[in-house]
């Protein structure tokens, strides 16, 4: 029997003073897929991303998130993430004091004893913290420098590629991974989640711009508006919506 990945059913959420940002998402994301998720301003897009990883400010109200079949909505964040949802967020925080590489490393540990795993070997910590750095172009330096402290945008966004890769989620949810960054620098992350997509992970995109999507090559892109997903198509929609803006689409 075929799992599913992801599957949003119905899917009501509130911000903590009352007011309704989603209002009956619905969608399915099956191992293997990639989709990207546009949308105007306003439109709920990281909303639904931050809901689907727990984030605590946002009430879920009605509907269901049903990851690998199992419903997710009461799980707290960390439970989540060990049950293997990763989030890239769109601002990431800094943490001053703790490196990139002990920061990957109590991650990663951390993941793998809510799975009933021992820790993994340091010699096998670091030859995958090398080959991940490698495709991502990442120096030795880098990774003892404190976690986002002092980063650039686009080092910021190239870490948590590194996050993804070192934790491989079941499913990446990447919220505007593609904002602040120049072209050498979106190539690389592109290439990251290129290398990280197989069969049996999933990739959900949140983003502005087309442009991300000439690098990574989405099997569906959904239009989000009003706190709803009101158009589905591939590629082909999102060079529509470069072209055309959304305003076809909401009038």
């Amino acid at each position: 029997m075929k799992i599913i990945m992801l599957a949003i059913n119905n899917l009501h959420a509130q911000i903590e003073d009352g007011v309704e940002i989603l209002k009956g998402i619905n969608l399915q994301i099956n191992p293997g897929e990639v989709h990207a998720i546009m949308g105007p301003n306003g439109a709920g897009k990281s909303t639904l991303s931050s809901v689907i990883a727990g984030k605590e400010d946002y009430e879920v109200t009605e509907g269901e998130i049903l990851f690998r079949g199992e419903n997710i909505v009461e799980d707290a964040p960390e439970e989540r993430a060990h049950k293997g949802v990763f989030m890239s967020f769109q601002y990431p925080v800094e943490i001053p004091g703790v490196s990139v590489t002990n920061f990957i490393k109590a991650a990663l540990n951390e993941t793998r004893k809510a799975n009933g795993l021992e820790d993994m070997p340091a010699k096998e910590m670091l030859a995958l913290i090398r080959e991940n750095s490698e495709k991502l172009g990442i120096k030795r330096d880098f990774l003892s420098r404190s976690l986002n402290e002092g980063f650039s945008g686009g080092e910021k966004k190239r870490n948590e590629i590194f996050q993804m890769m070192m934790l491989n989620p079941k499913l990446a949810i990447l919220d505007e991974t593609d904002s602040g960054l120049d072209i050498d620098a979106l190539r690389i992350v592109a290439d990251g989640v290129n290398s990280f997509r197989n069969e049996n992970n999933a990739v959900l995109l949140i983003t502005h711009y087309q442009r991300l999507l000439d690098y990574i090559q989405p099997d569906f892109v959904h239009v989000l508006a009003g706190g709803k997903i009101i158009k589905t198509g591939d590629k082909n929609l999102a060079l529509e919506l470069e072209e055309r803006g959304y305003d076809w689409l909401l009038n």
